[in-house]
């Protein structure tokens, strides 16, 4: 008997421990969920691993430098064809409200003298990104913030606007602070801070589901493939997951979102840019009710 229940205790080990159940899409997605808690993975951080030293900065995982000689490949691709980049770890800042009191009171960050503003025409359109300098609140030349980007979403006919400010993860928390400053937005709109711990409890349960199978395995996957875990984690890597991260103010009626890794964010170099872009995207049939 003891004999025979040592046989029964290597095959269930050798079972549980062969390389496709390692592999099983539940664990991998557990598994990267648990692996990124400190420092937030991109959407293309497996295509990077495999091919980039990475190094861990800002919060982020991020591809350094190639594993091998791939410059000239790279300088071929920017002069050629198209190179792509992955730029999601940038921050992403939503700004809604009035049009007059966004410009009124972003005025007060940059200063004309240094270029192009907030309040440029062709930008103002939404048609063109913008790039400036921000300072602190009625101190330019100094107390420099840095550099950001900005887009407007194009007027739909309304006095309410929508800007979109990306900004350096290194830069994101001196920069929000001021924005929630000058909008005077203190009141948190929208706190996260269910949705980490029972994603978390169900991605426990789920593997200890899958270890405690078996030999019902197949069976049991069947019927559990809508309870597969979501790849995504609630927050990112300048923010903890919970921590508010939308304001509004109540004498402005400025709303202030935190929009970072939601909105991802990608860069094409070549010449072949626009026609790569034209053929992947395809527009939406517009159905109105």
């Amino acid at each position: 008997k003891q004999a025979e229940k040592a046989v029964h205790q290597k095959k269930e080990q050798s079972k549980t421990k062969c390389r496709k159940a390692r592999r099983r899409h539940i664990n991998l997605v557990a598994e990267f969920n648990h692996r990124q808690r400190k420092n937030i993975w991109l959407e293309t951080h497996i295509w990077h691993a495999k091919r980039f030293h990475m190094v861990k900065k800002w919060g982020y995982c991020l591809g350094n430098n190639p594993t091998e000689k791939s410059y000239r490949a790279c300088y071929r691709a920017m002069t050629k064809q198209c190179l792509l980049q992955d730029l999601s770890y940038y921050c992403c800042l939503e700004l809604k409200g009035k049009e007059n009191e966004l410009l009124k009171q972003l005025a007060r960050i940059c200063s004309i003298d240094t270029g192009l503003t907030f309040q440029d025409a062709s930008c103002l359109s939404g048609r063109f990104e913008g790039s400036l300098n921000l300072y602190r609140a009625d101190r330019y030349p100094e107390d420099m913030l840095g550099p950001v980007t900005f887009i407007w979403k194009p007027r739909d006919g309304s006095e309410n606007r929508q800007l979109w400010i990306w900004v350096h993860p290194a830069l994101k928390q001196d920069i929000l602070k001021e924005l929630k400053a000058i909008f005077q937005c203190s009141e948190p709109e929208e706190i996260c801070i269910s949705e980490p711990i029972t994603a978390s409890v169900q991605e426990e349960k789920q593997v200890e589901v899958v270890t405690s199978l078996g030999n019902k395995r197949k069976k049991e996957d069947k019927e559990g493939e809508k309870a597969v875990p979501v790849k995504k984690i609630i927050g990112d890597g300048t923010r903890d997951p919970f921590q508010s991260y939308s304001w509004i103010s109540r004498t402005t009626g400025i709303a202030i979102s935190d929009r970072t890794m939601e909105i991802l964010r990608y860069r094409l170099i070549g010449p072949l840019s626009h026609s790569i872009l034209t053929e992947t995207l395809k527009a939406a049939s517009v159905q109105t009710v």
